[in-house]
């Protein structure tokens, strides 16, 4: 059973994407359009679990399912759409911790702005993140080993924050 870790800023977090983001785009190759650093962890001095979470935008996800057994010896674990339509989620471990987060999205998802409207939001906002801090904080104090009352507990304040991120991207894009 995993342990829900929630732990201060590490500034060796938009490192350690870099590195894993090279690594995916020798993988990924030409299907790749975009690569970016999302959640938590791509949002400096923030409070987060200690995972990149990682968003490689491709031409083709089907494409990118026949790299299943590539992505495989490279570490990382396949968990299909993993509840979320059009995304393959893959995760990795090193030395036996989880580390890395993969949401695979095609052009044109409408995942891509939801995640960079909430991480550019919580980087441009320090009341959002000192809000959304004490509840996962809190959370994790509640739920140590129960990563889906975690989750639960914190889906109605995310709802609402990514309201509030996609109306302020938006805003600003026009």
């Amino acid at each position: 059973m995993r342990r829900v870790e929630v732990t201060d800023y590490d500034p060796r977090w938009p490192l350690l994407f870099e590195q894993e983001a090279e690594l995916l785009r020798g993988i990924l190759g030409e299907n790749l359009r975009d690569i970016y650093h999302i959640g938590s962890t791509a949002v400096p001095g923030f409070t987060a679990k200690p995972i990149i979470d990682i968003m490689p935008v491709v031409e083709s996800l089907s494409e990118t399912d026949c790299l299943e057994e590539i992505f495989r010896q490279n570490g990382y674990y396949t968990h299909g759409e993993s509840g979320i339509p059009d995304r393959l989620f893959y995760t990795k471990n090193v030395e036996g911790v989880r580390k890395f987060h993969l949401h695979i999205v095609e052009a044109g998802s409408p995942h891509i702005i939801r995640h960079l409207a909430v991480r550019d939001y919580l980087r441009e906002h320090p009341g959002a993140r000192r809000e959304y801090k004490g509840l996962k904080q809190s959370l994790a104090w509640e739920y140590p080993y129960n990563i889906k009352a975690y989750i639960e507990g914190k889906h109605e304040y995310v709802t609402g924050l990514e309201c509030r991120a996609l109306r302020w991207y938006r805003k600003r894009q026009s």
